[in-house]
């Protein structure tokens, strides 16, 4: 059987080294084993450093993808910690740098902000409804038709992009890596942080779905890019994957109480439920009056970057 495009990306990203320890992406990057090209569609200065925009082409979707990169002031020589942000439903890396309100604060603490894309675009295989297909990818590796060949957002955020990161932005110190994300971001950023928990220092969301087996959101993408198998698919729940023994020393989660999706689609309380079983530290904050907006987001992305930023120093 022809190797998958994940295990080609993993056989790349893990190839030993001469002492025969596996080596990450961007480590055999400064080997100089390996190089990609990304072009530059915008940079504005912004409390002193450069928002980005930037394109290359992916090698997981098979497609041109675009993410933005904010690259606070920084000394010449010196790296900096990363902090990754995954969007929700409907959402492109546009959604946050507009309306994040995370640059004052990664200025001051001298944090990356990496906002990758939802899913492939172009000429992709879609869905009429908002909640699957484009901007709908629920960063997951689809294993169905049509789905497969190009879905599959957990090899490009988990392998690919971040050899993009370290080869273009040697300020970027990749050891020093924390997550968070916005509803299906939110729930990107749980699984992707619990299934590395060595990668990953920190790790926080904003209204997470969950556990994807346990609402029609999930049910829907889960089913459709994955396929019926509901084992298959606990590596893409949070709360699952705890169950099934993944830890991390603690968790921040923000939850608005006058979220519209609160009770059918995010079910914080299961979260909550696994982590206590767990003896995961969950600080779960339910933040009255606020619903699912960006407007909810960027009351508390500040916070969460300062909070990434205590956990990330050197």
């Amino acid at each position: 059987m022809a190797p998958s495009v994940r295990d080609s990306c993993l056989a790349i990203l893990h190839k030993p080294d001469s002492s025969g320890r596996a080596l990450r992406g961007w480590q055999r990057i400064a080997k100089g084993q390996a190089r990609m090209t990304i072009e530059r569609l915008a940079g504005p200065l912004c409390h002193g450093g450069t928002q980005g925009v930037y394109r290359h082409a992916s090698t997981a979707t098979g497609t041109d993808m675009t993410f933005s990169v904010y690259v606070p002031p920084h000394d010449e020589g010196a790296q900096l910690p990363v902090l990754w942000f995954l969007s929700g439903l409907t959402c492109t890396h546009a959604n946050v740098t507009d309306k994040g309100e995370y640059r004052r604060a990664c200025a001051e603490a001298g944090v990356i902000f990496i906002a990758p894309d939802t899913s492939p675009r172009g000429d992709v295989p879609d869905d009429e409804a908002y909640d699957f297909g484009k901007g709908a990818g629920f960063y997951v590796d689809a294993t169905e038709a049509p789905w497969a060949s190009h879905f599959l957002m957990r090899s490009y955020l988990e392998d690919e992009l971040p050899a993009v990161i370290a080869a273009e932005f040697p300020v970027a110190d990749m050891g020093r890596q924390g997550i968070t994300g916005h509803s299906m971001g939110g729930h990107g950023a749980l699984t992707i942080g619990l299934r590395h928990p060595d990668r990953f220092r920190s790790i926080s969301a904003f209204a997470p779905i969950v556990s994807p087996l346990n609402c029609p959101w999930g049910e829907k993408a889960l089913g459709g890019y994955i396929g019926q198998d509901r084992a298959a698919w606990r590596v893409y729940d949070a709360c699952a994957l705890i169950e099934d023994g993944a830890r991390v020393p603690e968790l921040l989660v923000d939850q608005g109480d006058a979220d519209q999706f609160l009770t059918d689609q995010l079910k914080p309380e299961l979260l909550r439920a696994a982590c206590d079983a767990a003896g995961i530290d969950l600080t779960l904050r339910m933040q009255p009056g606020y619903d699912h907006s960006y407007y909810f987001i960027s009351t508390f992305l500040a916070d969460h970057v300062k909070w990434h930023a205590e956990r990330l120093k050197g």
